[in-house]
């Protein structure tokens, strides 16, 4: 499929039995930008993943089941023959905006990586707040320039010169992502698992503050400081859901803790205090927020300021 005397990209497409369905939208998304397509097919022999791949003419390589999908990136990285590679997964596709654009920085760059906007379909809606946009992704480089650590959610390592794209929807890779509820909740289980493990093998010893501390400080800096309420109920549930997954990634912790860690008794008074630390910051995001979607009192406020 490698084409002559045109920018050749290789784009690597990981895949997962639960992602199968949407290879075809992926693929067909970037056909027209691809010199080379190379799928890491990590689902049964008889899944059905080479013969969507055949109508693709895309090479397929088999590779073990991994939830660690930053590794299984670099291994796809490794069978890539173009000068240029996009990184996407089958639930990504390009806009024509966004493929026209790759095109055109492949045969004049600029720079040898690129931070990628996503835009972010989660539960049936766009999120442009709750942390959710643009969020950047290092997705198309020169080959060599880019590769990923063996841990989950890892940012890239990277050298050379980098630039971002623009963060507009036309420019953003369209990423298809929690369609339910149970969904989130089935790749939370496998996430929260690896991210408890990354913690402990750093060093990270069980504090029981954490219990509380950090499942608040993630809701608040997602719906609060990220005004994921601009996102309506949508914002609210995921960061409920976002700061439950925190919980359970030090609950994992804590289980595997030793035994006098596990069994320690707790002094209610210090429980309390912590508590009360956390409702002013839970005040302090609550007040922020009521300021800045008062247009009506930063109106006044401007006006008596003389601003």
């Amino acid at each position: 499929m490698l084409q002559l005397g045109v920018a050749k990209v290789s784009v690597v497409v990981n895949v997962v039995l639960e992602e199968i369905g949407f290879l075809p939208r992926c693929l067909a998304s970037i056909e027209s930008l691809a010199s080379e397509i190379v799928i890491i097919d990590m689902t049964p022999p008889s899944s059905g993943v080479t013969k969507i791949a055949e109508k693709y003419k895309a090479v397929v390589f088999r590779h073990p089941l991994n939830p660690i999908v930053e590794s299984v990136r670099n291994f796809g990285i490794s069978k890539a023959n173009c000068e240029w590679v996009l990184v996407l997964d089958p639930d990504e596709e390009l806009s024509d905006s966004l493929r026209e654009k790759l095109t055109k920085i492949a045969k004049h760059p600029g720079a040898d990586y690129f931070g990628i906007p996503r835009k972010n379909i989660v539960f049936g809606k766009w999120l442009r707040y709750s942390r959710w946009w643009p969020d950047y992704n290092i997705r198309f480089f020169r080959k060599g320039h880019v590769a990923w650590d063996e841990a989950i959610h890892s940012i890239p390592r990277t050298s050379g010169k980098g630039a971002d794209l623009l963060p507009e929807e036309k420019y953003a890779i369209i990423h298809h992502h929690y369609d339910s509820v149970d969904q989130f909740l089935t790749r939370m289980s496998r996430y929260t698992t690896s991210q408890a493990e990354l913690k402990i093998s750093d060093g990270y010893n069980f504090v029981w503050k954490d219990l509380i501390v950090k499942p608040v400080s993630e809701f608040l800096s997602r719906f609060f400081a990220g005004q994921g309420y601009r996102d309506g109920v949508h914002g609210l549930a995921l960061s409920m859901l976002q700061a439950f997954s925190e919980l359970v990634v030090y609950l994992k912790i804590w289980s595997n803790s030793a035994e006098a860690t596990r069994d320690k008794q707790l002094d209610i008074a210090e429980v309390v205090r912590v508590m009360k630390n956390v409702e002013k910051d839970i005040h302090y995001w609550q007040a922020d927020a009521l300021f800045k979607s008062s247009g009506k009192f930063i109106h006044r406020l401007r006006r008596k300021l003389k601003i």
